[in-house]
């Protein structure tokens, strides 16, 4: 019996990104802002300007960019702060692979032998789980 699996990923959805358009965003928010021609300058194995400037058309009608018009460019920026972006995909992670179960997601984390934490790291998780806690009691 052949079984073949489909991935299921909708272009349509707009908080899905690209290997490509995930980079693109790593550079805008590094930056703040940044031309095509910048973001084309600092990918890894750059494609050509105009597919830069495709994919960043995509990013825009997607809701992840902004642009404004400098002279004779386009300078995009992010719509979103990268902290709230994050913590909407860990969300979406979270939920998606640990069943919205935090702690699952952090045993998970703590079992892998590559993930070391250092003596201050602890310290600042045990931190935040007493804020947590106390926060809890109010």
């Amino acid at each position: 019996m052949l079984i073949i699996w489909h991935m299921a990923t909708s272009v349509k959805d707009p908080m899905h990104l690209s290997k490509r358009e995930r980079q693109i965003m790593e550079l805008i928010y590094g930056r703040s802002e940044a031309t095509a021609e910048e973001i084309a300058a600092a990918l890894p194995d750059p494609p050509s300007t105009t597919a830069v400037r495709t994919m960043l058309t995509i990013l825009e009608r997607k809701g992840h960019i902004v642009h404004r018009k400098q002279s004779r460019q386009f300078v995009y920026r992010s719509t979103r702060p990268r902290q709230q972006v994050a913590r909407s995909a860990l969300r979406r992670l979270i939920t998606t692979f640990f069943d919205g179960s935090l702690d699952r997601a952090v045993a998970a984390f703590m079992a892998d032998p590559k993930s070391k934490l250092s003596p201050e790291q602890i310290d600042r998780l045990r931190e935040l789980i007493d804020e947590a806690s106390k926060q809890k009691e109010k």
